[in-house]
């Protein structure tokens, strides 16, 4: 954003984009290695973050903290237990009542490998089915063709099963009976349902501080050098962007929906980028310092031009997700937090980790809802993109 928008929000020297014109902070899902690794010495967020989660998750600042260190310490022995592992590896994620990091291993595991996880510091829990196994019944319910009423399907690694969501008063659809009857021929499925069916965030357009793209308001995720990463479905290559006062920020340079939902878009005309995820007013500013990937159950916080800051949890990581307009999106992040019409394209961060850009969910900031985004470090990759960092 342009340096007189920069005073009227209160801001130092925000970015122009992506982590702050239409989003909060960012969560965490996507591979590889982040561009950085918070030290010890570095606060594990802000103080607005904090308050974000002691209202979300009913904690106090203590203890929002303290969860925080916790996940921290999960999310970097992650990499080592699953090492360890090796081919027993089930899968992992966050015990937020434990205060761990929890690794699923198969009833085969050698007794040298149990060891060798737990002298990480995860705890064990024994399954039947390896994540390389989970992956590949999952890869193969992905070919089935989904009917409207099933809106989502993931490997589960706590409950070591394909989980097959199923939209409330669907079930008993003949479709949806013959999808999850072919589902369970080919991989260990259980079926859970949802209210509503999923849908995409983005909106018509309305004022506050967002990017549009014709006739179409989304939210800017993270700032990457040279522009901004964002949703897919919020434009097409080429397709030219304006900021929240309408004047020219730049161009989609890459785009991909359905299948994925990713984009970036590269900046000029006296817009910058910086590494900071927009408070709104609500919480403090965020510093994004890297882009470590949250496991399952570790907390994260997003931020849009519609709702602005809400948190919740991490769900599951590559999800497939049946949108109502039948547009299917894959290796989806799922969460507890809340989304609506406008958010779309948004930052997720967990701690000040960049988790993702916001994609789309089912219901709102009011009775509550899932919403899914697209991992960060999977569009860093496809574009050659460099995530800007403090």
């Amino acid at each position: 954003m342009r340096r007189s928008r920069l005073r009227h929000l209160g801001l130092a020297g925000l970015l122009v984009l992506g982590s702050l014109t239409a989003v909060g902070t960012l969560p965490a899902s996507a591979a590889d290695a982040p561009a950085h690794s918070p030290s010890s010495s570095e606060q594990p967020a802000s103080a607005g973050l904090l308050d974000a989660m002691q209202r979300d998750f009913g904690l106090t600042r203590a203890e929002a903290e303290d969860r925080l260190a916790a996940e921290r310490e999960a999310t970097g022995i992650e990499p080592a237990a699953r090492r360890a592992a090796g081919k027993a590896f089930g899968g992992s994620w966050f015990d937020a009542d434990a205060g761990r990091l929890t690794v699923a291993v198969t009833s085969d595991a050698a007794p040298s490998a149990l060891r060798a996880v737990r002298a990480t510091g995860a705890q064990v829990r024994t399954v039947e089915h390896s994540a390389q196994q989970l992956d590949a019944a999952k890869a193969r319910v992905d070919r089935l063709d989904a009917p409207a009423g099933v809106s989502s399907w993931r490997a589960d690694r706590a409950t070591n099963k394909v989980v097959v969501d199923v939209v409330a008063g669907e079930r008993a659809d003949n479709d949806v009976q013959s999808f999850l009857k072919q589902a369970r021929a080919t991989a260990p499925v259980t079926v859970r349902t949802v209210p509503s069916a999923p849908q995409t965030f983005a909106a018509g357009t309305v004022g506050g501080d967002p990017y549009y793209t014709g006739n179409v308001r989304c939210s800017i995720g993270f700032s990457v050098h040279g522009g901004f990463v964002t949703a897919g479905h919020c434009g097409r290559a080429g397709a030219g962007v304006s900021g929240w006062d309408r004047s020219y920020i730049g161009t989609f340079q890459g785009s991909s929906f359905p299948d994925n939902d990713y984009a970036w878009v590269s900046v000029g005309s006296g817009w910058w980028t910086v590494p900071v995820v927009l408070g709104w007013g609500t919480v403090s500013d965020q510093l994004v310092r890297g882009s470590n990937v949250a496991p399952v159950g570790a907390s994260i916080c997003r931020s849009g031009s519609t709702t602005h800051w809400h948190c919740g949890t991490v769900l599951a990581h590559n999800e497939t997700v049946n949108y109502s307009d039948g547009s299917v999106v894959h290796q989806l992040t799922k969460t507890s937090v809340c989304a609506e019409g406008g958010d779309s394209g948004g930052s997720f961060i967990s701690g000040d980790q960049a988790q993702g850009v916001t994609s789309g969910g089912w219901g709102n900031c009011s009775s509550g809802g899932e919403t899914w985004f697209q991992p960060v470090n999977e569009i860093l990759n496809r574009y050659g993109l460099t995530l800007h960092t403090a």
